[in-house]
């Protein structure tokens, strides 16, 4: 699949599955930001008093997979590595905006790279 094909299934997907190794594949609200420090990665937010994600932690290896829009089967599935991330303002803001029915109450964002562009993470990457 392109990194276009990737971006268009992502635009589209309300949620994602996420597998961090040895747990299994939890639904979760995700942004896929569009353009900014993020952008070529899916952020998923989680921990507090929103989702939470079993074995998602800070340089955990996870299987993300994306389901076809207004189907259950599984159109891309991508490995990829959770890195813990402090969101900009205006990342903050995007993430609260795309949080449904909820209030946002995230403890942790973790940032996938999932076009292979190894962009925002830990300093020593």
């Amino acid at each position: 699949m392109s990194k276009q094909q990737l971006d268009s299934a992502l635009r589209k997907a309300a949620a994602v599955w996420v597998a961090p190794d040895g747990h299994r594949a939890r639904l979760v609200w995700a942004l896929w930001p569009g353009s900014g420090p993020y952008a070529g990665h899916l952020l998923v937010a989680c921990g507090g008093t929103d989702q939470h994600v079993a074995g998602l932690v800070d340089g955990a290896h996870v299987t993300v997979v994306v389901a076809r829009a207004g189907t259950r089967s599984a159109m891309l599935t991508v490995q990829s590595t959770a890195v813990l991330v402090s969101l900009d303002e205006p990342s903050a803001a995007a993430m609260a905006a795309a949080r449904r029915n909820a209030e946002p109450g995230w403890a942790q964002v973790y940032a996938m790279d999932l076009l292979g562009l190894h962009g925002p993470g830990r300093s020593d990457r």
